[in-house]
């Protein structure tokens, strides 16, 4: 969802020279129409290595042992001749799908199960883990580390964005704010998947009267007590805490359709 902004610039200050890779995951849920204007402006950025990646169905991962070891072997700073086993670090912001890779690239070429835990929000990984065999020819070893995220957000709109795809945890930000910059989004680029989804006339820039109609349609509704001159009242409301949660959920599973926030 977020090829740009998803990208922590103190983790491209340190990789300097160093052979690496950068491995868009999730491209199920990308705007497939998005990917040639963002190669273009990463190779302005002077970004030339990119692989994309869906790690719940291994699309492309088998792209990224041959490259790495080819990375490897023409750089001549890291060339040892003693030592034939490749070390390889995942870094990324959290809930990108770091664990995921090793977890796909485990099954592809070790034909193993999971070697470390994933999750659909950020700190799962709560440690740098010891090192993880992902192939046996050529010998490499992969090591998982958490998520890590600037000190400071650039702005506002990255923030809500990286909270938007779960690398922030909703309670900090608001589910209801995020659902309202969610269907801000949606409007501006005109994916008006929501509207059949969820039952409405047509598009709307009303947060509340989508979440009213999604709420109503997924039957989340809670009771509430209202007190009346003559006495105690039940009444049945849309539950818009529960509606707003599935609307970010809807949107991270790709049900609302394929979008690139950036």
């Amino acid at each position: 969802h977020i090829p740009l902004s998803g990208r922590n610039p103190m983790l491209r200050e340190v990789l300097g020279i160093r052979p690496h890779i950068l491995v868009f995951n999730k491209m199920d849920l990308a705007d497939p129409h998005r990917q040639p204007a963002i190669l273009g402006h990463l190779k302005q950025q002077g970004c030339s290595h990119v692989v994309f990646t869906d790690c719940q169905r291994d699309v492309n991962v088998k792209k990224i042992v041959p490259l790495v070891a080819k990375l490897v072997e023409n750089s001549p700073r890291y060339q040892r001749s003693e030592n034939s086993e490749y070390n390889i670090l995942v870094i990324g912001v959290p809930n990108v799908g770091k664990s995921s890779l090793i977890n796909s690239l485990r099954r592809l070429h070790l034909k193993k199960g999971k070697a470390t835990p994933v999750g659909g929000e950020p700190g799962v990984t709560k440690a740098v883990l010891t090192k993880i065999q992902v192939c046996e020819k050529p010998l490499m070893y992969i090591v998982d580390t958490p998520g890590v995220l600037p000190p400071k957000l650039g702005d506002v709109e990255t923030g809500m964005k990286l909270a938007l795809c779960g690398a922030i945890h909703d309670h900090l930000v608001g589910q209801d704010v995020m659902a309202d910059y969610l269907l801000y989004t949606l409007n501006k680029q005109q994916q008006f998947g929501y509207v059949q989804r969820y039952g409405l006339a047509e598009a709307c820039d009303d947060i509340g009267q989508v979440l009213r109609s999604l709420a109503l349609a997924q039957r989340q509704v809670q009771k509430v007590k209202l007190l009346t001159g003559t006495g105690n009242v039940n009444v049945t409301v849309p539950n818009y805490t529960s509606a707003a949660h599935k609307f970010l959920r809807d949107f991270r599973t790709g049900l609302l359709g394929r979008v690139t926030l950036d």
